[in-house]
């Protein structure tokens, strides 16, 4: 009987594990770079030939090979990473299966250069398609060099897929982009023809990587994000809410020091967000999870770009009241200041451990401590202080309240600040059973139109525990008998109207609810606020300033628009020439 079924050879499963792992010439340079800083490099440099289609070449001065490790490097399966299974949970390199470099070899021609520190010479090996060609020494200095050129000669029809140069070389850039900001103690340098695309000498904290890549004032925009839980650890840096714009915002992640994507992780810190951006608004996230061997599994996908967590809903909750709780801080308002400092986030000293609760990590990997500037800020005149200190308070147009710190001077919209009093009011009310209005001595009857009448019988609950009475009239008619009593200048009747017009035709405002309790609150809360152009008393600004500072947020009314601005005495200083 004739056998249908045979073995493939070596250079046949290589070209078919490639096409899992080699997609494009991003792929070559994120598992080559990789190799780099698993090698301890200081230094890597990319040249790309035609955005990498022409050629790829990788350079570092990590700890490079010998001669037999060379070889072996090149046969499927081998590696240094790992010797067992059980090894797998505690992964701390990018590569680990040892299926990178043949999978590009077999599908490229493909020249080793390596050499050891104690060795007198380095070994070059040459490949074609897999095959290993000559094997001779080496002149090159200590570290590895891996040059690929032809990719794809003897797989025309992947080739086919390839993107223009302009476009493979902009996602090679995004690539090492990622794993720059994962290593900012490492020099990244990428160059495309007689372009350098980037050119990033090492730093200390993942913070001044910001501003290399994008610049100050994006890095000056970031705020810091800190927690910790047992086992897990999320360090990182967020865009101010008011600097936050519609479009495709900057997303990183990467957990003990490994880039990934979860998209979960980043809807839960764009919960965090919540009532502190307009609709729409994509702030930038940089997120440094450490967890305890066990709790990830980064052996899920081909390229490793995604992983699998133990405690996943727990994780996503992390980062939610991660990014609540940075976004309270002052530092996550706005500034008149032009010339913003990123905050630092700086690496910990080589032997200094990064410490999780129930697990020793990576000190390479380990990347934040406290920001000294935080510190600073906390010494001078920190918001929450202001009630204590009880400042002069001056209205100005009938909508601004000015005070002074021993900073600068705060600036703070009255109708956005009583908003986000409100709508915490509102939803600690819902929480506790609600809240109970105050009887009206003449009932309001209101007219709605169908929709509206309809809407407002479905929410009769809420609004009665949100503080309005309201019964049917008969017809299209509504009687109002107790309305919430937010403050003197409160017009019931409108503050209605206009609360369910909104609930029924539908907002961003609304739309960015969670729920129900939400979008009640959130509508009541801009109706329901003392408006611009009002006139108030001594203490009634008072009042609204202690009310906005014990808020959890502070900084930002319901429609994400801040609700303080900061003036720095340098600023001042600056303005008059000082």
């Amino acid at each position: 009987m004739t056998r249908r079924i045979h073995v493939l050879t070596d250079v046949v499963a290589n070209q078919i594990a490639a096409g899992e792992v080699v997609e494009r010439p991003a792929s070559v340079v994120k598992e080559l770079v990789e190799n780099s800083l698993d090698a301890r490099a200081s230094r890597v440099e990319v040249a790309l030939m035609r955005g990498g289609k022409g050629g790829i070449r990788v350079s570092d001065d990590g700890i490079g090979m010998g001669r037999e490790d060379a070889l072996l490097s090149l046969d499927r399966h081998a590696t240094s990473k790992i010797s067992s299974s059980s090894d797998l949970s505690d992964i701390r390199t990018f590569g680990f299966r040892g299926e990178a470099l043949p999978s590009i070899a077999a599908v490229s021609r493909l020249n080793l250069d390596t050499r050891e520190a104690d060795q007198g010479v380095g070994t070059r090996v040459v490949v074609n398609g897999g095959l290993i060609g000559t094997i001779e020494d080496s002149p090159r200095q200590r570290g590895t060099t891996v040059e690929v050129r032809n990719l794809f000669f003897n797989a025309p029809a992947r080739a086919k897929f390839l993107k223009p140069v302009s476009v493979e070389a902009r996602t090679v850039s995004d690539a090492l982009t990622g794993l720059a900001l994962a290593n900012p103690r490492v020099s990244f340098m990428l160059t495309s023809g007689d372009r350098r695309l980037l050119d990033l000498p090492a730093v200390d904290d993942a913070a001044a990587r910001v501003s290399q890549v994008w610049g100050p004032e994006q890095g000056g925009a970031l705020i810091l994000v800190s927690t910790e839980d047992t086992g897990l650890e999320l360090k990182g840096l967020i865009q101010r809410p008011d600097a936050a714009k519609p479009g495709l915002g900057r997303r990183y992640l990467f957990v003990n020091g490994r880039p990934f994507k979860a998209q979960k992780l980043v809807q839960a810190a764009e919960r965090g967000y919540r009532t502190t951006i307009p609709q729409g608004a994509r702030p930038w996230m940089f997120f440094y999870l450490q967890v305890a061997p066990g709790v990830v599994d980064v052996n899920v996908h081909p390229t490793k770009a995604e992983v699998r967590f133990s405690e996943a809903s727990h994780i996503e909750d992390l980062f939610e009241s991660a990014v609540r709780s940075a976004l309270a801080d002052q530092m996550s308002s706005a500034t008149l200041d032009r010339e913003l400092a990123a905050p630092r986030l700086l690496v910990h000293e080589s032997g200094e451990q990064f410490k999780v609760r129930g697990a020793d990590t990576d000190a390479q990997m380990a990347l934040f401590i406290a920001d000294a500037e935080v510190g600073d800020a906390a010494e001078g005149q920190p918001v929450t202080e202001l009630a204590a200190s009880r400042p002069n308070l001056w209205q100005v147009l009938n909508t601004y309240i000015l005070a002074e710190t021993r900073d600068g001077i705060l600036i703070v919209d009255q109708h956005s600040a009583h908003e986000r009093v409100l709508f915490q009011r509102l939803m600690e009310a819902f929480e506790a059973g609600g809240q109970d209005g105050q009887r009206l001595l003449f009932p309001l009857t209101i007219r709605l139109t169908p929709p509206e009448l309809e809407l407002v019988e479905e929410l009769q609950g809420l609004l009665d525990r949100s503080g309005f009475e309201v019964e049917p009239f008969g017809g299209d008619t509504v009687i109002v008998r107790a309305v919430p009593n937010p403050h003197p200048y409160f017009n019931a009747e409108r503050a209605f109207r206009e609360m369910i017009e909104e609930l029924t035709q539908g907002s961003e405002l609304v739309r960015s609810a969670k729920n129900q309790h939400e979008k009640i609150a959130m509508t009541f809360a801009c109706k329901g606020s003392i408006k611009a152009g009002q006139q108030l008393a001594d203490a009634e600004m008072q009042e609204l300033f202690d009310q906005l500072f014990s808020t959890d947020l502070p900084h930002h009314d319901v429609h994400g628009r801040p609700t303080i601005i900061r003036l720095s005495a340098t600023e001042l200083a600056r303005k008059f020439g000082r």
